[in-house]
This record gives structure tokens, sequence and C-alpha cells, in this order.
């Protein structure tokens, strides 16, 4: 991810380096939470996240952000392999970000509840965006016109530690349990070692 620069330089890699410095103060705690800081130069970071609960652990996937001119704009913020570091597409990620919504019809009783996935995408080839408030591509959207990132920035909406707190708990933290199945690509004869 690359945005011209237009913000003085210094003062957005000031910024950055805060919340890189946050991150990295309270890095055993959130290496416990499967949070691991694997690419940080200014603008950009990558956070791979794994699940915990799980056995074996999984890396589940990357979260980059890039920070150009932070924090008069949002930092951009895309789902990624957890070791390419390619964005996924949407019809390769692994978790959409589901989260739960009681419905809006107030007839129904007992109330039921829906999913709606934090990450949207105009199709399936497309490179989704996390739809949270405190993203570029959010207050970019044309859907949320009416809801300017000046609202959310004083309340520290783009901040590292509180986005990936939002991916982590819809993402790597609901996973319980995962299924494995290995097949060697390569199958060897009785009697005849690999090489």
């Amino acid at each position: 991810m690359t945005d011209a620069q237009f913000v003085e330089p210094g003062v957005s890699r000031r910024k950055f380096n805060r919340e890189i410095a946050e991150f990295r103060s309270h890095g055993d705690q959130f290496q416990k939470r499967g949070w691991f800081l694997a690419h940080s130069k200014f603008p950009n970071v990558c956070v791979v996240l794994a699940t915990r609960k799980t056995s074996p652990v999984m890396l589940m996937l990357g979260v980059a952000l890039n920070y150009s001119n932070y924090d008069l704009v949002p930092p951009s913020v895309q789902l990624v392999h957890p070791i390419s570091g390619k964005p996924y597409k949407g019809s390769e990620l692994p978790t959409p970000l589901p989260r739960l919504l009681p419905t809006s019809d107030l007839n129904c009783v007992p109330p039921r509840i829906e999913t709606q996935p934090f990450m949207q995408a105009y199709g399936p080839d497309e490179v989704p965006f996390l739809c949270v408030a405190g993203v570029r591509e959010y207050h970019e959207h044309p859907a949320h016109s009416g809801d300017a990132w000046e609202l959310h920035r004083p309340n520290g909406a783009g901040r590292l530690v509180r986005l990936i707190e939002i991916i982590d708990k819809y993402g790597p933290d609901v996973v319980e349990s995962i299924a494995v199945e290995m097949t060697p690509k390569v199958h060897f004869g009785f009697g005849v070692p690999p090489q």
C-alpha cells in the first residue's frame, strides 16, 4: 500500500512511531493474544494474528496498515496473507469478520439475530475493506459521507491497537477449533528414502 504523502512527513512519521512504540511496549501481552508485529517501516505496518484457542495454533491472517498522511486522514487497512503479505480478494478471505446483530424487525418474537460482515467488497475478485470508522476506506466510501473522520479522530479510532483489537475480536478470537488434513504432494515407493 502506498499513498502520496501530502502531510508534513515528519508529523506523520512521529505519529506512526507513537503507534509502533505503543504496540511494542505491550509486546509480551500481545504475543500471548497471538498478535505479532511482522513489519514496520513508515508508513506501513503489518501485524500477523494467530488463533490461540486451537491446537495446533494457526497463523490466520495478516493486517496491513498504511499510515501515510496520518492523522489528517485515517490509516488504510487490508487483510493480507500472513506469510506472503498479498491482500486477500473477497473470495479468499479466511473470515469476513462477521458480527451478530439483532434484526431490525421489531415484530419478530423471539428476536432474530443476523450476521453482518465487517469486511466489505464490491465483488469476489475485489480487495475488501474494513467497514469501521477510523479506516480510510470506510470514510472514503460514498455511503459514509455523513460520518467524517474528524468526528472519530479525537477518540482514537485510527489507532493501531484499536484496529487490531476489532479484527482479532471478530476473527482469530472466535476460532475455537480447526480441522487439519495434510496430504503430501510426493508419494515415495516402499524402501525408497526421500531426497
